[in-house]
Formats: structure tokens, sequence, C-alpha cells
């Protein structure tokens, strides 16, 4: 699969950063920006080629037959957004139960602009103690991939802004609806 995934942006014209989280077993991956349904495509190839097998909390009510199965083999963690539960200790064990995972978000919690952004991803990445990889795609110079690794700070206000600082860098597919400070 990783080469056909290789295949497939040569074919596109996109490249892959060569930074790979190469050693690393767990990790909260950030993607952004998140401005298209594209970019969870590119960002499944760009993940199948670094040889990483991503997984995403999806709402539950996305895993009906036959959409489900497939949710599911692409790395789909259904979640049931309509009860209160306690997201981020549920995502902590799956740390713990897990000898490797990497699971991804897109913070802003949405494909338009937004810059509210949702801090569970923080949150879990702490209580798990697992490092937060920086995953960006950039539509107007044809690239995507991991950008770096940080440990949170504990401060999750400047731990955020420094993702953005990064991710506001690149360039969605729909620009205006991108990363910003």
């Amino acid at each position: 699969m990783k080469t056909i995934a290789k295949l497939v942006f040569k074919i596109i014209g996109w490249d892959i950063d060569k930074n790979s989280p190469e050693g690393l077993k767990k990790c909260v991956v950030v993607m952004g920006p998140h401005t298209s349904n594209w970019d969870f495509v590119l960002g499944k190839m760009a993940f199948i080629s670094y040889g990483v097998n991503a997984k995403y909390l999806i709402k539950k009510a996305a895993f009906f037959f036959p959409l489900g199965y497939l949710l599911k083999r692409m790395g789909g963690i259904p979640v049931d957004r309509s009860k209160k539960n306690n997201l981020t200790r549920i995502a902590a064990d799956l740390f713990k139960s897990s000898e490797e995972l990497f699971l991804v978000f897109t913070p802003e919690g949405t494909r338009a602009y937004n810059d509210k952004w949702k801090k569970g991803f923080y949150y879990i990445a702490v209580e798990a103690k697992v490092p937060i990889c920086i995953a960006y795609v950039d539509y107007k110079n044809k690239r995507g991939g991991f950008h770096s690794v940080f440990n949170p700070s504990g401060n999750v206000e400047e731990d955020i802004l420094r993702i953005k600082s990064v991710l506001c860098q690149f360039t969605g597919r729909y620009p205006e609806q991108g990363v910003h400070l």
C-alpha cells in the first residue's frame, strides 16, 4: 500500500514531507488546515506512505451499513456524542491499551474558518502522556505530511498558539477558511 500511495502522490503532483514519525509509537496528531473533505483523502494517503496506521474519532451515527464497515477499515473509531461521556478519559485509555496509536484531530472542528479551536486533542495528549505531532496539507505548494513533534507544556493557550503559528504557514484548498493567527 505504501508504494501505491507514493505512486498516487507522484501522479497527482504532490510531495510528502520527508519528516517522518519514525520511532514514534503513540501520539496525538493535529492536522490542518482543514478546509475540504479532500484533506482526509490526502491525509490518509500520506499516513499510508509513512507506514502509519492512523485512527480517527468519528460520530457513531456515521457507522451504518455499509459505510460503517469502510470507516472502521480506514481507522474510524465510533464515538457517541449524544451522551455526556468523558471522551478525554476514553481516548487516554485507548492509548494505554494500544501498543501503537496515532490519533488524528482537526482542531478547527469544521471545514469553515474557526478561530476557537476545540481543545480536546490537547487534553487527551496530556492525559495519555503522549506527544503532539503537527501534520499539514498545503494545496498551494502541493505538499503535506508531518511537520514536527512536541510535548505539551501544560500551558494550553500558548501551545495552541504555537500549533497555529505552524499551521498558518500552509494553504488549505479554500485559503480563506484556513488557520489564521
